[in-house]
Formats: structure tokens, C-alpha cells, sequence
């Protein structure tokens, strides 16, 4: 059996998923997230085709950054 009590390390790991909402050329053919030395990014992919007809990707990455809130402070009167 395996030791369940025991968290998976993430790092340096992602995973990409078919995007099932494209609906223009211009949305990614594959969307997810990967974890770079602890930092957290989106990572989209685009199916395309060099001019001597091999197929390959392009990759972008954007940075997970946490919202702010936009909730007001209280200001006391």
C-alpha cells in the first residue's frame, strides 16, 4: 500500500488539457499550468506547421499572480 498521508511535490511539473471552448484560430489548441522552481504559470499551446510542413508547437506562459481584492477600506470618521 502507499502512503497517502504523504503530498505530492509539484515542482517543476505541469500538465496541458485539448481546449474544448476554442472558438477562433486564435485560441490556444491546449491550455494548463506548470510550476517553475515554485513559481506558478498558465501555459498555453498552439498547433502549427513550419514552412517545410513539420508539425510542432508554440508555447506562451503567463504568471499566476494573485488577485487583489477590491473590497474598500472602512475608513473611521
Amino acid at each position: 500500500m502507499s502512503d497517502t498521508s504523504q503530498q505530492y511535490d509539484n515542482t517543476n511539473r505541469g500538465a496541458m488539457f485539448k481546449n474544448n471552448r476554442k472558438e477562433r484560430e486564435t485560441h490556444p489548441d491546449l491550455g494548463g499550468t506548470i510550476n517553475v522552481e515554485g513559481k506558478d504559470f498558465y501555459i498555453n499551446a498552439w498547433k502549427k506547421e513550419s514552412k517545410k510542413g513539420v508539425p510542432f508547437y508554440s508555447l506562451s506562459v503567463k504568471e499566476k499572480v494573485a488577485k487583489e481584492s477590491t473590497a474598500t477600506e472602512e475608513v473611521p470618521f
